[in-house]
């Protein structure tokens, strides 16, 4: 799968990341973000697979392209068979955000970038669009920090997985009322806290990177955005888990749904029985190969963001693979507008 679309899906993130930047600093998220898609979109359908949308804008009646259960690929065209047989594609699950955080790149705010993870089929968890509780630590701290435990209780854990004093540990949290106890027991811990307003992709990854001076991400965050940084975390052998939040009155605010009884009803109505259940990299991203790929939009922790020059841009872009054990950092030089020919009088 590697050999077959490494390159490609670089190059779907980084079509999205192009035209999404195109719009930083001009206020207008939503037209960042649809510009993503469509970039995303267009690039995805010229790669020789059968692709089928697992998580990405929403269901079909709310979003035109990328929704859950659209197929991709060079085998939705009416010509397909003119460049290849449909039947011998590999099929693949997709999950998609072609602008984590939109709000980043409409304010022009560091961070945003376009994302996508694939897998085989059935390799990605369907998640509902719903929120996550999440706990992402560094590989050396796997299978020891745990989400059921406090953070305190994790902060020690994770003391002593690095080697390194509490009062050096830095946790990122989202920025929501939800997580007003939760920031202040991880400062009574010791720990010092980085608030980010959008983004919790980026800082999962962080994790399983040294140097980058984060060393947990905690809190609740969009789940479908969960099994993404889980592939990604799946990928570099880093902890992450996840436990889907159906009840209103833990968000507090933006929860998809009425009531928790609906909320509940709605998971089983997908098969989810369990509510409560936590779910770790290998089962949110169960795949036997999985890929991540990412493309900085604004400046990030890991890549750059999207450099514009006259007649071209420059992009920096992240690929992880459990099938060669690689993260690999691709630094790529786009010529948008070929020269024109000088013409001598």
């Amino acid at each position: 799968m590697e050999s077959t679309l490494g390159l490609e899906i670089i190059e779907v993130v980084e079509q999205a990341a192009i035209a999404s930047a195109k719009w930083m600093g001009k206020g207008e998220k939503n037209t960042a973000d649809q510009v993503a898609v469509e970039a995303m979109r267009e690039r995805m359908n010229k790669i020789h697979m059968r692709g089928r949308i697992v998580i990405g804008e929403g269901e079909r009646d709310e979003a035109p392209m990328l929704y859950i259960g659209e197929e991709v690929g060079i085998c939705t065209r009416e010509d397909a068979k003119a460049y290849c047989n449909p039947d011998e594609l590999v099929e693949i699950d997709i999950a998609v955000d072609p602008c984590e955080g939109t709000n980043l790149v409409a304010y022009g705010q560091n961070g945003s970038m376009a994302v996508l993870a694939i897998s085989e089929k059935g390799g990605l968890f369907a998640a509902p669009d719903f929120y996550m509780k999440k706990l992402a630590a560094p590989p050396v701290a796997k299978g020891h920090v745990d989400i059921n435990k406090s953070a305190t209780e994790n902060l020690k854990i994770l003391s002593d997985c690095l080697n390194r004093s509490v009062e050096e540990l830095v946790v990122v949290v989202m920025d929501r009322p939800r997580h007003k106890e939760l920031i202040q027991e991880i400062r009574q811990a010791g720990a010092r806290v980085r608030l980010i307003s959008d983004g919790d992709v980026s800082a999962a990854i962080s994790c399983a990177f040294s140097g980058t001076n984060i060393h947990a991400l905690m809190g609740i965050g969009a789940a479908p955005e969960g099994v993404i940084s889980a592939a990604a975390m799946r990928c570099l052998g880093g902890h992450f888990q996840g436990q889907l939040i159906y009840d209103p009155e833990v968000v507090k605010t933006g929860l998809i749904g009425e009531s928790r009884e609906g909320n509940l009803e709605r998971l089983r109505s997908m098969g989810i029985t369990d509510g409560d259940r936590v779910y770790d990299t290998h089962e949110l991203a169960s795949g036997e190969t999985v890929l991540f790929a990412a493309c900085g939009i604004t400046p990030g922790t890991l890549m750059e963001g999207v450099r514009f020059f006259h007649g071209g841009a420059r992009t920096q872009s992240l690929v992880i693979s459990t099938q060669s054990k690689t993260a690999r950092f691709v630094d790529t030089v786009h010529l948008l507008d070929q020269p024109k020919m000088i013409q001598l009088k």
